[in-house]
Order: structure tokens, then sequence, then C-alpha cells
């Protein structure tokens, strides 16, 4: 687990966590790590873990039930086998090579966190990003691969959960970014500032709609002994936090990249004539 991430936990899978806890004698260990849970938490000794309502949007082992779970492998494998087919069409000299400096970009990103309130941080989901820069398909597998790789590897998030964190960070989140990006697109022409203010809200809307895929699947078959209200109120009031973060690191990066390349950003290239330059 990543320095300063904070990840759901199941009951069950907490009580694997226990030994790693700090006391006030025995620091915790995987870098100062703290492993927060929704529910109440035991007292050892003179040591009470922090009670967080933090969510992050890796979802781990065991807090979806094995029907809902199968049902959004199965959502996960068809939205990733068409935005492969389709995302042949879209693959060029440009898009490959981009396509891989995206997937790396967001694969670092994630690993990082960003403080949002005392105690809570969070971290790029990368789908507006990869969206607006390589487009929905193929950003929809950079993401994907980022998770996937994230979850056999880093044990961030979990692999009966990976159905569910693809559906809503690769498929859900990207396809909202586009969609948000294109109906601002006669913005991004504007220049520099529009470009960036379509990253932002592409980004921040993005966040916060994958968060709701998070709510919606708690609902449908979730395990974790908290009130779906408990669940939905937390995540979304904390994505919103994350969303702006997100929003700044989005607007900052596509602004870079078209300020030197506007040619490689797959929106400008959708909604700028390819001989026109974007405007200071």
């Amino acid at each position: 687990m990543p320095r300063g991430h904070v990840t759901w936990l199941t009951p069950a899978t907490y009580e694997r966590h226990l030994c790693d806890r700090p006391t006030p004698t025995r620091p915790a260990v995987s870098g100062g790590t703290l492993v927060a849970t929704p529910w109440p938490q035991r007292v050892v000794g003179n040591y009470r873990d922090p009670v967080s309502e933090t969510i992050a949007m890796h979802m781990s082992d065991g807090l979806l039930n094995a029907p809902t779970s199968l049902l959004f492998v199965v959502v996960a494998v068809v939205g990733v086998g068409i935005a492969l087919a389709k995302a042949r069409g879209d693959l060029d000299d440009k898009t490959a090579p981009m396509a891989g400096l995206v997937a790396a970009f967001v694969f670092a990103t994630q690993m990082l966190n960003f403080p949002v309130l005392p105690g809570v941080s969070g971290h790029l989901l990368g789908g507006a990003l990869a969206a607006i820069l390589v487009g929905p398909w193929v950003g929809a597998l950079c993401v994907t691969i980022v998770l996937v790789l994230q979850a056999l590897l880093f044990a961030d998030g979990g692999v009966t959960a990976l159905g569910a964190n693809v559906t809503n960070m690769a498929l859900i989140g990207t396809a909202t970014g586009y969609l948000v990006a294109m109906a601002l697109r006669g913005l991004a022409r504007r220049g520099k500032g529009g470009i960036a203010a379509v990253a932002f809200v592409s980004a921040l809307v993005n966040t916060v709609v994958a968060s709701c895929g998070f709510v919606l699947e708690y609902a449908i078959g979730g395990q974790g002994g908290v009130s779906l209200g408990t669940v939905a109120a937390a995540i979304v009031g904390v994505h919103v936090l994350i969303g702006i973060g997100e929003g700044l690191i989005t607007a900052a990066t596509v602004t870079a990249v078209s300020s030197i390349r506007p040619d490689l950003v797959y929106l400008l290239r959708r909604t700028t004539p390819q001989n026109l330059e974007l405007r200071a």
C-alpha cells in the first residue's frame, strides 16, 4: 500500500492489518501508512485508530459480493473489448507513442497522493487526461493497463474488484471526461486558457461521476458493513475535492502539451483545423 493511501477494507480484511497498526511504542509499517475503515475501530492499549470516512477509488477485495464482482468483470471485459476494437481506428504515428507516454504518466501519478483535507488524500484517476490527449478509446485502454498493473504488481485495488475498478476509472471516467471535453470544445479553440478550462472541468466531472459508479456498485452488492447513505456522502464529497486536484493536474499537463505540440492533443485535432496553431 503506497504511503498515505487510504483504502476501503472489509472487517475481515481489516483484521489482517491489525499487526501493522502503530502503537505508542511501535510505529506503523509501510512508511507510516495508516489503514482507515469506515466502521468503529478497536482500541489497543492506549491507542485508538483514527476514524476516517475517506474512501479511495481503488476498491479492495471483499467490498463487493461475488455476484456483483463477477457482474462488473463482465461489464469491464465488454467495455474494454469495444474500446480495443474502436482504438484501432485512432492509433496512428502520433497517437501510438503518445498512448505509451500517457499510460506511463497516469501510472506514475496514481502512485502519488495529494492532500485534500487533514488526514485525507487522493490521487489522479487519469480518465479525462487520457481522453483529451489520445481519445476515449485509446484512453480507456491506457487507464485499464495501469489498473491491471497496479492490482497485480502493487496490490493497489483488489484482484476480485478489478472489474469494478476498471468500470469506474477506465470506462466511466474516460467516457465522462471525453463527453464533457467535447461539449466544451468551442472553448478549447480559444487558446491556452480555453483548453486549460476544458481540461479542468472535464477532470473534475470525470472524478465525481466515476465515484458515483463506486456508489452504484456498492448499492448493488456492497458488503462493507456501512450504510449506503454514509458511503455516498463520504465518497462523493471527498471526490469533489479530489476532482479539484485532478482538474489542476490535468489542466497543467494538457496545457503544457498543447503549447508545444497541439497536433498531439486528440481533442484539438478534433476541434482545430490542422493548419491553425493554438493561440496564446
